[in-house]
């Protein structure tokens, strides 16, 4: 039987601020992910994804291709003394020797393949070459062509570096690994790419002259190129794995589309596409596992304010968006154990989101989306504690539970979260779903709320009503 493809998560490190890997781990467990890639093979991460059933991939870094080039007797030790000691209990699937190494500054392609003969020749030693299958992740600039896809082609300056590399992996059955991030291209060039066409939304079908095949969506003419690059060399049976692809939720000024909208409409979309075994318009079903970047945001990568914004999770494990794995509801949002349909639950902001992001949710909340912001105003209930945090929190659950209290209803371009506290305090009553609660008590009668609309929170506003109809719509279609 095919297993289909499958979908899992790149828990990458490079911050200070994140769980322990225990916590890690539970929280990739609580949202049903079988799949998880690393980026070394650290001993505390290994021993917390023991007895998990969770497939593991874990790597070797650039830095320490060299060793593992030169001589077999590292690969063994290496082998002995940081595998063996938790396999199968950790379930690895996977060893990436180096990580886009034609784009590192120091070229190491050259070191790659023979590291990776190394490290084969110590899983055979063991008996584990068939359970353990070796390969390393590529970038897209491998390609010096990728468009129309047919076109597809190696870049000739990596060509000594191809040639063994595509040899070894057609010989030992392992994956073309890729990371392919269609952001990046609309970033760059805004007025060649469009957004929906980046975003799985396109209504329009982009059309290969020299096949005639159609495509709707940047991520699959991406995997289609790399294929018709194979096949140009002749290596028609490697399969091809996508160990990196995702969207950032927040972007420097420049970085318009870095969004929690877009991040999570990118996300949920690449997850059904690639769960119904759709396959891309040149490999129709064919099987495309995907590894999503990343599970947390990392505050100490370098580079603009996107490269820090990837991830699903905040380090406090709430959610950056409302995002399901399994592709067959809307989604799930808030604190990190997700809730099940009996549990009473309640939208509060986050702690993590901006002042201005606050303000712009209750601004949309207060207007556009017809809560009575009363009870927040001066001399009423809810009024204290004088503070954004306070009131948008108030206004989120009163909009939550108007609607439904669905996972979606609490998403506010990720400032929301739910809990199952009931945050009411004094005299401020938090209404639950099914009430008929105003939300405080002793409410003297007001106009509406003196809160103003302004051109941001409408923006905001377009955006969260088509977030809301795509989340409706998609969970129909399923």
């Amino acid at each position: 039987m095919c297993r289909g493809s499958i979908v899992g998560v790149c828990y990458g490190r490079n911050a200070d601020d994140l769980p322990t890997p225990d916590k890690a781990v539970d929280l990739i467990q609580q949202h049903n992910i079988k799949y998880a890639r690393i980026y070394d093979a650290n001993i505390q991460v290994l021993k917390a994804f023991a007895n998990t059933g969770i497939e593991l991939m874990i790597g070797i870094s650039n830095s320490d291709l060299l060793p593992f080039s030169q001589f077999q007797s590292n690969a063994d030790t290496w082998l002995k003394n940081n595998i063996l000691p938790y396999y199968p209990a950790t379930k690895i699937t996977y060893i990436t020797v180096g990580a886009e190494v034609t784009e590192a500054p120091n070229n190491e392609s050259a070191l790659v393949v023979p590291a990776m003969h190394n490290i084969l020749t110590s899983l055979k030693k063991l008996g584990l070459h068939k359970k353990i299958k070796v390969s390393t992740t590529h970038s897209l600039g491998v390609l010096s062509r990728s468009f129309p896809p047919s076109a597809g082609a190696f870049s000739s300056k990596h060509a000594l570096f191809l040639k063994p590399l595509l040899e070894f992996l057609a010989e030992n059955q392992s994956p073309f690994m890729i990371d392919i991030y269609p952001y990046y291209a609309y970033r760059d060039s805004p007025s060649n790419v469009s957004l929906d066409y980046a975003l799985f939304q396109s209504s329009s079908e982009v059309i290969d002259p020299n096949t005639g095949l159609l495509y709707t969506n940047m991520f699959d003419a991406q995997i289609d190129a790399l294929y018709f690059a194979l096949m140009a060399l002749n290596f028609r049976t490697i399969k091809v794995m996508v160990t990196e692809t995702g969207w950032p939720s927040k972007g420097s000024p420049k970085e318009t589309a870095a969004t929690p909208d877009n991040a999570q409409i990118y996300n949920a979309n690449l997850i059904r596409h690639v769960i119904n075994d759709t396959g891309t318009p040149a490999k129709p079903g064919e099987d495309v596992d995907v590894y999503i970047f990343s599970l947390f945001n990392e505050n100490r990568k370098p580079g603009l304010e996107s490269e820090r914004n990837w991830g699903l999770f905040y380090p406090d494990q709430t959610s950056v968006y409302n995002l399901d794995f399994s592709g067959r509801g809307a989604v799930s949002n808030g604190t990190a154990g997700g809730f099940n349909g009996t549990t009473k639950t309640w939208c509060i902001a986050s702690s993590n989101a901006t002042q201005l992001d606050l303000q712009n949710a209750v601004d949309w909340a207060c207007s556009t989306g017809n809560v009575d912001c009363s009870p927040i105003q001066p001399s009423q209930p809810c009024f204290q504690p004088d503070n954004l945090a306070s009131h948008a929190s108030y206004a989120f659950n009163a909009y939550y539970q108007q609607n439904g209290a669905t996972d979606i209803a609490c998403t506010f371009g990720g400032t929301g979260v739910r809990v199952d506290k009931d945050p009411s305090y004094d005299n401020c009553l938090y209404m639950t779903a099914g009430t008929n609660k105003t939300g405080a008590s002793n409410i003297t009668a007001m106009t509406s709320s003196s809160s103003k609309t302004s051109s941001s929170s409408q923006n905001l506003a377009g955006k969260w009503a088509y977030s809301l109809i795509l989340a409706t719509l998609l969970r129909l279609l399923c």
